[in-house]
């Protein structure tokens, strides 16, 4: 007989531990589902093996009572590195094992009818010659193919202005992992560019070759692509940051397009960063990780510099079409003039110019909706959410108020609920109110708007972005998701409504997200053989972010943004953990708060207090009628295991002595801070 310490499939916080069995199964390793007597009443549940041992473990007292693993699941199990990295997940995390293991295993089921549910099947492969390498392609696939060939763990930034191949470069690395009898993750930041990369994986390695995998995927779709991957039968897959988890046990590279994006952190738990999972599976594996993009985050651009990472650079486009003029409209001085339209005189004569070549127009606002909140002028009342407590955003499509965290839709109301005032209007600008503009000012042009309310159903946001790839879209009207790794060569310009929408968020990143955004948006446009322009509307032409977007020169933005993070000590100078305690009661919740900082010090030491920020409310001060309290602790490098054990620690001390009474949750380096 032999032991497994198991995970309970369980979601319990008091079962977050190993459960020690007996077990007679022939052959049983760490990563197989099982099914073992759990409680009282012996009832089988789902678990998975993290150790087989071939002694019991020395602190179980009578192993005469020991229960035995009752069966193994033929199907499901989880790769071989998938027990080390949900362990790994659970310390970086602060998750449960069950979080990480979640990762890897599938929803759904096999179909009843044995049918095959394939995702994409009437896509269109993107198919042609490859084209030959410049010679920066070239010298970047002679480190990534030597890495390859001796199995190094090795990591890539690959900073390629936007069209300089950088999609070559990852399909033919993807081929010389094929040719070793490797397995390629590759991923994109939204779903929405799937099916673009899908097509060309598929037109450079065919259908059978080619998995997918994300979340807007059906069930049955996810299970049966994830069955493929298990057993062999497809051994690439592209996907959102989901796939990083795909069931292989012989990678050779992972990919991450435009890894800058936000969306490779995941905002619910666990609350991974794709791209340190990623070096972490590669490092497991002997693999390879190309990390892609003409705008890196400043991370990933500080561990290029510190040697950590190998930077790989494409300083010309593929075509060698000029990058895209680019023009910054100052609309202060537009409104001294007079112009109180939504468009610079130079946007809109742009636009005018543009139609009558017949060129397209992508407009880029990172705000959805028609206006921004609801007031009321008399008093200053503002609609907002009564479960979270921020601002309602007017759509006029549905004549509701709509809250973007919590989803929670309702009328507008005729007159103001605080003072009966009719004077309550709508303010600010979304995409939905830049549709309408546009449509008034051009009658004539084909318009769509691309944002998550227009590509909730599944296949609408493919619908939308294929018209306009055919051309019977002239404008493109849409938030990030028309700013990230879309492809059009007939793009002749390009209009950022607003570059003050990011950067006036109350976040240290806010100058980087709004440099990315909105050189990641200039680079849709002069794509194909003929140049094109960039219009930048702001209320701050002189922030640096801006100016160094306008110039798209990186170099300039990343000093600058590296000099105030290390001066302020923010990431990548060390991590910072965003710690949320919650409690029916406001008062009980800042009470929760100072106790959680007490005992975070008490164990750290006094001395770091000054790294502590806070607690106080957080910005999304009431969720589910739960009252919310942050504090924010900067946590520097030498001190990471120190403080990881700490939080751990909090978070075992609150399941234990107040469950049911505070919430608590932890995350590392987040990106939204609600």
């Amino acid at each position: 007989m032999k032991y497994v310490n198991v995970v309970i499939d369980n979601d319990s916080p008091h079962t977050d531990r190993f459960f020690t069995y007996g077990t007679e199964l022939p052959e049983l390793r760490p990563g197989d589902r099982v099914f073992v007597p759990f409680t009282r009443g012996n009832k089988l549940r789902p678990a998975y093996v993290f150790q087989v041992l071939d002694r019991a473990p020395e602190e179980l007292k009578d192993a005469s009572k020991l229960k035995m693993v009752e069966s193994r699941d033929p199907e499901v199990s989880l790769p071989a590195d998938g027990p080390a990295l949900a362990a790994w997940m659970k310390e970086r995390y602060f998750c449960r094992y069950i979080d990480g293991i979640r990762c890897f295993t599938p929803s759904g089921a096999s179909s009843k009818r044995g049918k095959q549910r394939v995702p994409y099947q009437d896509l269109e492969p993107e198919e042609g010659p490859a084209p030959e390498l410049t010679e920066e392609q070239r010298q970047a696939m002679e480190r990534i193919s030597s890495a390859i060939a001796a199995g190094e763990r090795k990591t890539f930034l690959i900073h390629g202005v936007t069209s300089s191949g950088k999609t070559e470069i990852y399909l033919r690395a993807a081929a010389e992992c094929l040719a070793r009898g490797k397995s390629v993750v590759m991923l994109v930041p939204e779903i929405s560019l799937a099916p673009q990369t899908v097509r060309r994986f598929l037109g450079r390695f065919g259908a059978e070759q080619v998995a997918v995998l994300h979340s807007k995927l059906s069930a049955g779709e996810r299970y049966d692509e994830w069955m493929r991957i298990r057993q062999g039968r497809a051994r690439i897959v592209v996907g959102a940051r989901s796939a990083v988890f795909a069931p292989f046990s012989d990678l050779g590279l992972i990919i991450l397009d435009e890894e800058h994006e936000t969306t490779y952190k995941s905002d619910m738990s666990p609350k991974y960063d794709t791209a340190e999972v990623a070096i972490e599976r590669a490092g497991a594996q002997g693999a390879v990780v190309l990390l892609g993009s003409a705008t890196p985050s400043l991370g990933a651009a500080f561990r290029a510099e510190t040697g950590e990472y190998e930077k790989l650079v494409l300083k010309q486009r593929y075509n060698k079409t000029p990058l895209p003029s680019v023009e910054v409209a100052d609309m202060r001085q537009e409104l001294r003039d007079g112009n109180r339209s939504m468009f610079s005189r130079s946007l809109y004569q742009d636009m005018k110019d543009c139609l009558d070549r017949g060129r397209q127009i992508i407009l880029f606002l990172n705000r959805r909706g028609y206006s921004t909140f609801i007031s009321c002028r008399s008093c200053g009342y503002v609609m907002r959410c009564p479960d979270c407590g921020i601002a309602e955003t007017y759509h006029k499509a549905e004549a509701a108020a709509v809250c973007h965290y919590c989803g929670r839709r309702e009328p507008v109301p005729e007159l103001c609920p605080d003072c009966g005032s009719k004077y309550i209007r709508h303010f600010g600008t979304g995409t939905e109110k830049v549709e309408e503009a546009v449509q008034e000012a051009f009658p004539e042009a084909s318009v769509q708007r691309l944002d998550m309310d227009t590509a909730r159903k599944k296949g609408s946001g493919e619908a939308i972005l294929t018209r306009f790839r055919k051309g019977k879209t002239q404008i493109l009207i849409g938030t990030q998701l028309v700013a990230k790794g879309l492809d059009f060569a007939n793009v002749g310009l390009v209009g950022v409504v607003s570059a003050d929408v990011s950067l006036n968020i109350p976040d240290f990143r806010s100058p980087e997200r709004t440099f990315q955004l909105v050189t990641q948006a200039a680079g849709r446009a002069g794509r194909g053989d003929l140049a094109g322009k960039v219009v930048i509307q702001t209320y701050s032409p002189d922030h640096y972010a801006v100016q160094a977007a306008a110039a798209q020169d990186y170099e300039m933005f990343y000093r600058e943004e590296r000099r105030i993070r290390e001066l302020l000590g923010y990431p990548p100078y060390g991590d910072l953990f965003q710690l949320v305690v919650s409690a029916p009661e406001e008062a009980e919740a800042a009470e929760a708060g100072e106790k959680i900082k007490e005992a975070f010090l008490r164990w750290v030491g006094r001395d770091d207090e000054k790294l502590v920020l806070g607690p106080h409310p957080a910005p999304v001060n009431k969720a589910n009628e739960w009252y919310r309290c942050q504090l924010l602790i900067k946590c520097p490098p030498e001190k990471r295991a120190r403080y990881q054990r700490a939080v751990n620690r909090l978070r075992e001390k609150v399941t234990a002595e107040k469950d049911g009474l505070w919430r608590f949750s932890a995350d590392v380096n987040p990106y939204s801070f609600l």
